[in-house]
């Protein structure tokens, strides 16, 4: 084929080669993974997907006694991991936590991830919500995510490289009787998670969240059990038909902490079966 001046095209001196292993960069192998809310549940489920990928995880939560049994089958499994006990509400937790995490990087000469995953559900008529509920549920989910970012993050930022990933809701963006309070939690993660990341993308700091609906953890099984109704109501918002599983959460959790999603910041990604569309 000939340019409409007569002479051949000029051609392109760059070549694009595609990666020997296209799955390669999914790997954790050198990452070092805090999950809080590590000790049930999608934290859980997180930490072994994590471990199982690699990584070396530490699982962080107020029950010493789960994290330990999770830690035991992460172990089992091949895997390493380390407990800390912590309570993200209380900010000397959060120090505690950040200083341990300091001592294993040292240690270990992985790029440090955080999964900001400490919370729980909550419904309940707007008119009914006392204020220590609403405190409780802020300080779990808004203040905990931002200090622990806040300590950790400053790791990352001191290294020049890191990932956090906020465990955010459909609820951010969906609204329904009796979420009202909650809504407005997981819709601050999201929106935290963009100003973060806008602060942060210069100094080598991608900062994401997850954003799944209603997953069949034990807690959530009895709540749906519990009210039928309701559980019937919302399954039919769910496109795909389903409640998530937790298994359902662990490819996208994998591709945020890891290096494929080196040119990813600022998201709130939804896992929520078009819950939301």
């Amino acid at each position: 084929m000939r340019s409409l001046s007569g002479s051949a095209p000029r051609r392109s001196s760059v070549t694009i080669s595609a990666p020997s292993d296209p799955l390669a960069s999914f790997r954790l192998d050198d990452r070092l993974i805090v999950v809080t809310g590590a000790s049930e549940g999608i934290g859980r489920a997180f930490a072994e997907s994590f471990a199982r990928a690699g990584a070396f995880v530490v699982l962080a939560s107020r029950r010493k006694d789960k994290l330990e049994s999770v830690r035991q089958a992460i172990v089992a499994s091949g895997g390493r991991a380390e407990v800390v006990t912590t309570d993200v509400t209380r900010l000397e937790d959060i120090r505690i936590l950040a200083d341990a995490v300091g001592a294993l990087a040292k240690e270990n000469d992985r790029r440090l991830v955080l999964v900001n995953n400490a919370g729980f559900g909550f419904t309940k008529a707007a008119l009914d919500t006392s204020e220590e509920e609403w405190d409780v549920l802020f300080d779990t989910h808004v203040r905990g995510t931002f200090f622990c970012s806040q300590k950790i993050g400053a790791m990352m930022i001191a290294r020049g490289y890191g990932k956090i990933v906020n465990m955010s809701s459909a609820w951010s963006e969906a609204t329904d009787a009796g979420k009202s309070a909650y809504c407005a939690a997981k819709a601050a993660v999201s929106h935290l998670t963009a100003a973060l990341s806008t602060e942060w993308a210069p100094l080598g700091v991608r900062v994401n969240a997850l954003a799944p609906t209603a997953t069949m953890t034990d807690f959530t099984a009895r709540v749906m059990a519990s009210n039928p109704d309701r559980a019937k109501r919302l399954l039919e918002r769910i496109k795909l038909g389903r409640f998530a599983q937790p298994s359902d959460l662990l490819g996208a959790g994998v591709f945020l902490a890891s290096g494929a999603s080196d040119f990813v910041t600022g998201q709130t990604l939804f896992v929520d079966g078009g819950f939301t569309t």
